[in-house]
């Protein structure tokens, strides 16, 4: 299999917090696409759901690992197909972080060669309004890439607390 190359992180320090976010996704993923994506939820047929394995990627530059947090594929209703869909969470602002979540995709559509439906999830103050990568010169548009986005921190815990909703009531700050 081809490895890719990836833009170089900063190296940051692990955070329970991540890992948190992301069991709480994995564990209550129906519940989460419902609360905070309900256009992606009703599309899914939650009795074909299957978590793939963390997925990784070497960079090929500096040989280290990257993970790609949240990987589920699912059949969607109604329609004999198959789509993945990739959750990210971020806890930090990072300049380069619509042009990552391109190359997640790509690597992962050129591993499974099925629709992918990229998701990030924000949980920092900073303001971060990107939800595409675009590549283009003065005479030619070659790409837009666009991604779904939750900011946890722009949304008020308040209105979540009585929804019934595990997900929404445990996300929001």
């Amino acid at each position: 299999m081809p490895v890719a190359q990836l833009i170089k992180e900063k190296p940051t320090v692990y955070t329970r917090h991540d890992q948190l976010f992301k069991e709480l996704i994995h564990t209550f993923f129906e519940e989460f696409l419902d609360a905070f994506f309900p256009e992606v939820h009703q599309i899914i047929d939650f009795h074909e759901v299957k978590p793939l394995s963390e997925e990784v990627f070497t960079d090929l530059l500096e040989g280290e690992a990257r993970r790609l947090d949240i990987v589920v594929e699912a059949k969607m209703k109604d329609i004999e197909s198959v789509i993945i869909i990739h959750i990210e969470p971020q806890s930090f602002k990072q300049a380069h972080f619509h042009e990552r979540m391109y190359q997640y995709f790509s690597l992962l559509y050129h591993k499974y060669r099925k629709p992918i439906i990229p998701i990030a999830v924000f949980s920092y103050d900073e303001n971060w309004e990107k939800n595409q990568y675009t590549m283009e010169f003065p005479f030619l548009h070659v790409l837009t890439f666009n991604y779904l986005t939750l900011h946890l921190r722009k949304k008020n815990w308040r209105n979540y607390l009585k929804s019934g909703n595990p997900a929404a009531a445990a996300l929001p700050e």
